[in-house]
């Protein structure tokens, strides 16, 4: 990683107060997370202990200990020492889809993203008992903010979006991944063809996604024919919920607690995927996005 040398960064527990604006209100910014307690066990300790210096990405922090500080950028090349597609899981969790992904493909690199410190020294123990693969690193930050200041422009070959916080409540929906702010920061990072994979278990954050992706022109639907998952469900499905356009179960998924506890619960899993539309030189009034091919 590389600083701006004209940065000097506050250090990354210490307190950040929350900022004011001119007025001197208080200014929070809408994040999709909640940081919950990060009290670790010891076992997870001595993992965090041990691994944390080897794949956990600590770049000088901004204001808040989730943002990076200004001038901040990773260089994937020299952090992984060779030049590989990138994946990047956004909430990775405990860190059994990542993990899982860099064992079965030790030709691609791949970083999680994931404030939940508890989570992140669960995965680092899984790391261990997998034998330490060196392409996997964790970065503790808000991916909204902290990927597109830290990576260039069509670094991503697969994001990934698995089982994020869907946020039920209304007055809650500004809290989601899946909105503006995000696709904004995080879509200009995939590469031309790039994949980006999604999935819920909460039928109404599934249409809402829909709602929020479609008229990407950024992205086409990799499965524009395919069905919805079949089946009853125990959460209310939107009466104009889409057909198709479903993507089958993805493979790389690993079965992990949340979707357990989606089905246990009698809710359907929905599966998305997206590819990156290629981009081309842009002439005065023009878009720079070519149209989507057919599958």
């Amino acid at each position: 990683m590389s600083t701006d040398p004209q940065h000097t960064p506050a250090p990354q527990h210490s307190p950040v107060p929350t900022p004011r604006t001119e007025s001197g209100t208080t200014h929070r910014d809408v994040v999709s997370f909640v940081r919950r307690g990060e009290r670790l066990s010891q076992g997870h300790q001595r993992a965090w202990d041990r691994l944390s210096p080897r794949y956990v990405l600590d770049p000088p922090r901004g204001r808040r200990d989730t943002l990076p500080a200004e001038g901040v950028r990773l260089d994937v090349e020299e952090e992984f020492g060779r030049r590989a597609e990138l994946v990047v899981e956004v909430g990775s969790g405990l860190g059994d889809n990542i993990l899982a992904a860099a064992l079965a493909h030790p030709e691609r690199d791949h970083l999680a993203v994931e404030v939940y410190l508890p989570g992140l020294a669960q995965t680092l123990s899984k790391v261990d008992r997998a034998g330490r693969p060196e392409n996997l690193r964790l970065l503790p930050l808000d991916a909204q903010r902290a990927l597109p200041a830290m990576l260039p422009e069509g670094s991503i070959s697969q994001l990934w979006v698995f089982f994020a916080d869907p946020w039920p409540k209304a007055r809650h929906h500004k809290r989601r991944l899946i909105n503006p702010p995000f696709l904004d920061a995080v879509l200009p990072l995939l590469a031309d063809g790039g994949a980006f994979r999604l999935a819920t278990d909460w039928a109404g954050y599934a249409h809402h996604m829909r709602r929020q992706l479609d008229p990407r022109p950024e992205l086409a639907l990799l499965h524009p024919e395919g069905p919805a998952p079949e089946g009853g469900s125990s959460d209310p499905i939107p009466e104009n919920m889409e057909r198709t356009g479903w993507a089958p179960r993805f493979e790389g998924r690993v079965k992990t607690g949340f979707e357990k506890k989606g089905r246990a619960a009698g809710r359907l899993i929905w599966d998305l995927a997206y590819t990156r539309v290629p981009r081309r030189p842009v002439p005065d009034g023009d878009s720079g996005l070519e149209a989507p091919a057919e599958p």
